[in-house]
């Protein structure tokens, strides 16, 4: 017998695996951007922590929205096909405008992408911007 996973589980899981992706980034690009601002000592820990936060949480978020939808539009239909993350995709991508506003939107979603496969992440992202992963410096973030 199959058994059925809360659509909450999911949603959940993904925020927390996509949230940890952010986290890394953050960890991985702000001290980049803190040394190129000429930041120092604690100016520059703050600096630091409030990004790995920042990323952390918008990507945790958005990846949380776009699989919480994808399961409840999946249940909805009774299918399982490549429509349910295009809708889930436009969800997200709406969640991620209200969120970060839409100038943050292609390294968010290039991170969400790379953890979900899926094809709706892309589709949408696509449409909305540039989905290259290059480092993006404060102005564009």
């Amino acid at each position: 017998m199959e058994e059925v996973v809360p659509c909450s589980s999911i949603a959940v899981d993904s925020a927390l695996r996509i949230g940890t992706a952010g986290a890394i980034w953050g960890l991985c690009i702000s001290p980049h951007d803190a040394r190129e601002k000429g930041l120092t000592g604690a100016a520059k820990a703050s600096f630091v922590a409030k990004s790995v936060g920042r990323c952390s949480f918008q990507c945790g978020l958005i990846a949380g929205v776009f699989q919480m939808s994808h399961c409840w539009i999946e249940q909805y239909r009774g299918r399982k096909d490549w429509k349910n993350s295009v809708i889930a995709g436009a969800v997200g991508a709406a969640a991620a405008t209200a969120v970060t506003g839409i100038r943050k939107l292609p390294i968010t979603f290039w991170l969400l992408c790379q953890e979900e496969a899926s094809m709706g992440c892309p589709i949408v992202a696509s449409l909305l911007g540039n989905l290259s992963p290059t480092i993006f410096n404060e102005e564009q973030i």
